[in-house]
């Protein structure tokens, strides 16, 4: 048995403060987005795209309005828990020097997606599995990714130009990076502690 899948997973970390700004190999960047391209989807419809962002002026613009978005969240935390925030940073939209929004399109694979009758949500969990691959290929390549959740999705589809009715459903900082922490960001800085796998198994029917 190979462990090397497994030390990729076990490396894989969300970055945001590591990113070195130096500039990511054209083919490398091929290799991930290829990786990604190859995830399962519901019904084969591949209801992915990859819009690759390098664009200083939109990387910018972009980098605000996340800012705009923390000062949101941040204004509904109190005491300790804002101070515990005020610590973590959330992004490396400049840093990174390269955005990859990953995009869901529900009309990709026609009216009839094989799969998707009863969960409309598969398409959108296709989606997610691309970006899993992509994240891992990354990690596989020594490479750092961020996803940045602090937008709103009408202002990332306009920013980048979606069709109407195209999900954008993440944008990832994707470059090289000074190293991968050993321990998640979220963790060293005590905002949330993981739980441990005995804690989300269930066996037959939902165990309290």
């Amino acid at each position: 048995m190979s462990t090397d899948l497994y030390d990729v997973i076990a490396r894989r970390r969300d970055v945001r403060a590591e990113f070195s700004g130096e500039p990511l190999d054209h083919d490398v960047l091929m290799r991930i987005l290829d990786a990604a391209h190859h995830a399962p989807s519901v019904g084969h419809s591949q209801p992915w795209d990859f819009v690759l962002v390098s664009d200083a002026a939109t990387r910018d613009a972009f980098a605000e309005h996340v800012e705009t978005e923390r000062q949101t969240f941040a204004a509904q935390l109190e005491g300790e828990r804002r101070e515990t925030f005020e610590r973590i940073k959330v992004e490396g939209i400049r840093e990174s020097g390269l955005g990859v929004v990953v995009t869901y399109d529900p009309s990709r694979g026609g009216q009839h997606v094989l799969g998707r009758h009863a969960i409309a949500d598969t398409g959108l969990y296709s989606t997610c599995l691309a970006i899993q691959n992509l994240w891992l290929a990354a990690t596989a390549e020594g490479l750092g990714v961020g996803w940045v959740s602090f937008y709103r999705e009408e202002f990332l589809a306009d920013l980048v130009g979606l069709p109407e009715g195209v999900r954008p459903v993440a944008w990832l900082c994707l470059g090289p990076v000074t190293e991968l922490q050993q321990v998640p960001d979220l963790v060293r800085h005590g905002w949330r502690r993981g739980r441990s796998l005995e804690d989300a198994i269930h066996h037959d029917r939902w165990s309290a």
